[in-house]
């Protein structure tokens, strides 16, 4: 199979070319920079517009099939929804978008319709307001660690919410739901370092409430394929924070605890059944280091 990635300048974009090679597909790696690290790392490598130009989804709709791509794992927030649009036409040629549908994509990537989700839902979550009435600030629409703040300076809330500050453990799930949304695998892990937004240390952990929350969370909104949910482990109990209907920065070690997650997505794609058959390692860490890649 020739599966897709985006973004391949990342951080993280190594750890999900090493699982395709390795999984005996073919990486085609794509990036805005013609100089992006994956260039070096992958099997074939394209220069592709920004997801924000105009011609980005004209470009992609013609690129997947032209260079005929068996699967597109979407892994950029920009792009998620424009993905989305082209999942169904892209599906009658042949090619396979793994990701969720629209609906769903659109409720995680939006902050404030993700609140009001958790709380229709009665799923724990911080407090959280359109107007800066908590400490901390963040763009209701954002990836990474962008634009966010705790501050009791004015802030200019267009386009922002404030939300009640956590105290506990951080912990991000890496999840993998099935073609029928039921969740495969949900491993939790904390992450022990951070660098521009993603995980360069953790270690999983056994945390039954969060796990029970997880399933709650995937039954009452429709998933496929990888993605990873946000929380706080708090005095409280659990508060989720965030989903992102993606492979997370750190998603190397929810698939190192369990098994290489390349083989699930082909099989969702082809409408095999995929069920669990590795029992999760908690306790595993994780760390990163640099390494250097050389080319022309």
């Amino acid at each position: 199979m020739r599966i897709m990635i985006e973004a391949c300048g990342c951080l993280a974009c190594g750890a999900t070319i090493k699982a395709i090679r390795e999984a005996g597909h073919v990486s085609v790696a794509t990036d805005a920079s013609g100089d992006a690290v994956g260039r070096w790392l992958a099997d074939e490598f394209y220069t592709v517009p920004l997801a924000r130009d105009a011609g980005f989804l004209d470009f992609m709709r013609t690129f997947a099939v032209e260079k005929r791509v068996d699967i597109v794992i979407p892994s950029l927030d920009e792009a998620l929804l424009k993905w989305a649009e082209l999942k169904p036409e892209l599906g009658k040629k042949g090619v396979s978008v793994m990701q969720s549908e629209k609906a769903s994509v659109e409720i995680c990537l939006d902050k404030w319709r993700l609140y009001g989700f958790f709380k229709e839902r009665g799923i724990p979550t911080p407090k959280t307001s359109l107007t800066q009435e908590y400490p901390l600030v963040k763009p209701r629409a954002g990836r990474g660690g962008q634009g966010v703040m705790v501050t009791d300076e004015p802030v200019d809330m267009e386009g922002m919410i404030s939300q009640e500050l956590l105290e506990g453990t951080e912990y991000t799930v890496d999840v993998f739901c099935n073609s029928e949304s039921e969740p495969v695998y949900i491993v939790p892990r904390v992450r022990m370092g951070v660098k521009d937004g993603k995980s360069t240390a953790g270690i999983v952990e056994d945390k039954p409430e969060i796990e029970k929350w997880v399933e709650i969370i995937c039954s009452e909104i429709p998933f496929t394929g990888p993605l990873n949910i946000q929380c706080f482990d708090t005095a409280g109990g659990v508060k989720f924070t965030e989903i992102n209907p993606r492979f997370g920065g750190g998603s190397a070690l929810g698939m190192a605890a369990t098994e290489n997650w390349i083989p699930l997505i082909v099989d969702t794609a082809r409408q095999i059944p995929v069920y669990p058959t590795k029992t999760i390692k908690y306790g595993l860490k994780m760390g990163r280091y640099y390494a250097e890649v050389f080319g022309y």
